[in-house]
């Protein structure tokens, strides 16, 4: 993973190489962590980095669905409102029962299952607006394959910052370095790449 994302020839590639910039964020600022580490809250905040990973692949999840059922809408969930609701809350904690390297798995195959969809649809294709939802705007019925991506990018980014500041919390690490450890660039006077404590 370089430092910025790639430059590309097209509106396509550009979209594609910004959102896989922000889908790995998260598999740098989780790296070295225990799943003790990856589940706890260190900051003011109840979020944690396992809670983050989880959010960040459940997230993906619903856009890209829309986006791939465009121009129609995915099929409903036909469970209760309780249910989905539940397992809407449990996408931002890290249970005992998970690990980090099972939550980053399922980030990964969900980060290539987005990328292949928004690879292929149309970016023009309409995507129909939920209206049942109030936080979504009720003035207009359909939103594009291009303006979910976009979406998908600001949503990623604005959690990989949550998570930055919360795995600072916890040792001290900052993205670049956190970004040298794992792919391993040299030192140098600007960066020294992070490596577990001895």
């Amino acid at each position: 993973m370089p430092g910025m994302p790639p430059p590309a020839a097209d509106e396509r590639q550009t979209l594609l190489n910004f959102l896989a910039f922000q889908q790995n964020a998260f598999f740098a600022v989780a790296y070295g962590l225990t799943d003790e580490q990856a589940r706890s809250t260190p900051s003011v905040s109840a979020l944690s980095i396992g809670g983050l990973v989880k959010h960040a692949a459940g997230v993906q999840k619903g856009w890209t669905e829309r986006a791939a059922a465009a121009p129609d809408s995915p099929p409903p969930d036909p469970r209760p409102l309780e249910e989905q609701m539940a397992e809407y809350g449990d996408q931002y904690t890290m249970r005992e029962d998970e690990t980090l390297s099972d939550l980053l798995a399922a980030l990964k195959a969900q980060n290539a299952e987005t990328l292949r969809v928004f690879a292929e649809q149309d970016l023009d294709a309409p995507v129909p607006v939920p209206h049942g939802v109030p936080w979504f705007p009720q003035d207009i019925d359909h939103w594009s394959v291009r303006w979910v991506a976009h979406h998908l990018i600001e949503e990623l980014s604005r959690h990989a910052g949550h998570a930055d500041i919360i795995r600072e919390s916890i040792d001290g690490a900052t993205m670049y370095e956190l970004m040298a450890g794992i792919e391993g660039w040299p030192e140098t006077d600007w960066i020294k790449p992070w490596k577990p404590p001895a």
